[in-house]
């Protein structure tokens, strides 16, 4: 049998606005130093004159972006999660934010995966930060295919958009021939009646492959895939829920103010209902191997499957 593709969604978000330069000319890319890493240097390779280095500043390059926006561009300001979403949020929510302005804010290496560069560096609380700012949409693709629609999907929305790619390489789980992505709209990636698994980003091939371990101890588990954290696919998430009574979020985020929490405020309200949320807990990250941090942090598809089983 073949081996799965894998491949990092921050590859798939160079390729992806390399691919888009040509056809939507008011596509700049801003990068903070970091263009080798983000792999917006493949845009900067085929568009050099619409690719701006604003050097170690990511506040001033969202001010830059933000400026842009007001002059008819579409701009993507790139650089790590745990700069973009930490160290820019005040002008991300004021320059960006507040004016509801057509800027794309580009987030690799999110969440625990970033490895062996640590705590400071791994960014778990990006999507509970940009959540909270009146009309941004979060994006949080699980697979190459999908971080490439959204990429596009993005440049054609009017407005503020967070975009969370990752650095470690996660398994093509989508068909690129038949795969469709829209904006706050979630997808059933397996039916099911006793449970529902709701994942995000690259949790979602994890909790694909606990599904299946779930199978095999007569456990039938629904598995959803929200790839639009906000705003989130309500009708849904609450479908779902009626239909298990049961329902776990995993993400590679904190449980606090993530997935979990969007999905437990959506519930609450809608269709109160049992839930387990799996990620990050309250706790900071460390270096080690991306893989290695993953299991000994509970995200690994063995890990899911035995919390799962257990909570049931």
């Amino acid at each position: 049998m073949s081996e799965v593709k894998k491949i990092a969604t921050r590859e798939s978000y160079g390729n992806a606005l390399a691919e888009f330069g040509a056809k939507y000319p008011n596509l700049v890319v801003l990068d903070a130093d970091l263009a080798g890493a983000t792999k917006t240097s493949v845009f900067q390779k085929a568009f050099p004159d619409r690719h701006i280095d604003c050097g170690i500043a990511e506040g001033n390059m969202v001010g830059v972006a933000a400026g842009l926006a007001t002059a008819g561009k579409i701009p993507f300001a790139s650089t790590f999660a745990m700069f973009a979403a930490g160290r820019a949020f005040e002008q991300v929510r004021n320059s960006v934010g507040y004016p509801h302005l057509n800027v794309k804010i580009g987030a690799t290496h999110a969440g625990i995966s970033v490895g062996e560069d640590g705590a400071s560096h791994q960014c778990n609380e990006d999507i509970a930060l940009m959540r909270t700012i009146p009309g941004m949409v979060v994006l949080n693709p699980a697979d190459d295919v999908e971080a490439k629609a959204a990429v596009k999907a993005a440049i054609e929305y009017e407005g503020p958009v967070y975009l969370r790619f990752g650095r470690l390489a996660v398994p093509v789980i989508n068909d690129p021939a038949t795969y469709q992505f829209e904006i706050g709209k979630g997808i059933t990636m397996k039916e099911g009646k006793d449970v529902t698994i709701i994942a995000t980003g690259l949790e979602v091939s994890e909790s694909l492959e606990a599904a299946k371990l779930l199978e095999a101890d007569g456990i039938s588990a629904e598995v959803i895939n929200i790839h639009t954290i906000k705003p989130l696919d309500a009708e849904l998430v609450v479908a779902s829920a009626k239909k298990t009574q049961k329902v776990v979020t995993v993400e590679e985020h904190s449980v606090i103010g993530g997935l979990g929490g969007a999905v437990a405020e959506v519930l609450s309200e809608q269709a109160p209902t049992k839930m387990l949320r799996i990620g990050v807990m309250d706790t900071f990250g460390e270096s080690g191997p991306a893989k290695a941090l993953i299991e000994k942090y509970g995200l690994d598809a063995k890990s899911i499957y035995e919390k799962v089983k257990a909570w049931l």
